[in-house]
């Protein structure tokens, strides 16, 4: 069982997302990962330049630099916010409401790990993860960003007992794609916030119908459902 926390932020469409940050010992684990690959291509680095005398030392040396610091920028900023080490832990960096992690936000929360490291092994890094409940490090808490476990989205299907309904009107492609997610978050929202979400639509439903059936019942249409 984890001792890791959770907390919850809203999207603008009214979803409540709950979030698992990662606790210290993941995110360890995770660190000592990475730094096992970094030292690999540290080693084969020195040992390929090595036969180039100083001159070779000196390129591996800025090289061994460049890689220490950007390493997990390049990462978090290509790969979903997932060094190799979060990866393999499940793990990914993202800003705290949940929005991927931007340049400017991983440059800061990698770049403040030196103080981070200070005293030594972590440990300003570590008193800051236990005193707040996201478990974020001092280059966290500056970058606003939090490391999340990765849990693969449950989306609800579109309601199998909704009649299927072709639209009176042509739908634009972004017309379609909000209803279809209108339909498949419509087990996330109270009855009361689906309807008002689908009289928002206008005159795409009838004055007298019930807004969030006929729009499950167009999302059944476009999802290849028959036509009623």
């Amino acid at each position: 069982m984890r001792l890791d926390t959770t907390y919850t932020v809203n999207t603008p469409e009214g979803i409540a997302l709950t979030l698992s940050p990662a606790s210290p010992i993941p995110r360890l684990l995770a660190w000592l990962l990475d730094l096992l690959l970094r030292s690999g291509i540290s080693l084969a680095l020195l040992l390929l330049l090595a036969s180039l005398g100083k001159l070779g030392l000196g390129i591996a040396m800025i090289l061994i630099f460049l890689l220490e610091w950007f390493y997990p920028v390049y990462f978090e900023l290509r790969h979903r916010g997932q060094t190799p080490g979060k990866k393999v832990l499940n793990l990914y960096v993202t800003h705290t409401d949940a929005s991927p992690i931007t340049p400017a936000g991983s440059l800061v929360r990698n770049l403040l790990r030196v103080v981070d490291f200070l005293p030594f092994l972590y440990g300003f890094g570590l008193i800051s993860m236990m005193l707040n409940r996201r478990f974020q490090r001092l280059g966290d808490l500056a970058a606003n960003t939090v490391v999340l476990h990765c849990h693969a989205p449950h989306v609800p299907e579109i309601p199998l007992d909704a009649a299927s309904i072709r639209p009176d009107v042509r739908l634009t492609l972004a017309e379609q794609q909000a209803i279809l997610l209108f339909a498949q978050r419509s087990a996330t929202l109270a009855p009361a916030r689906l309807e008002e979400l689908a009289r928002m639509t206008g005159a795409l439903v009838p004055p007298h119908q019930n807004a969030t059936q006929w729009l499950q019942g167009i999302a059944v249409w476009l999802g290849g459902g028959s036509k009623a």
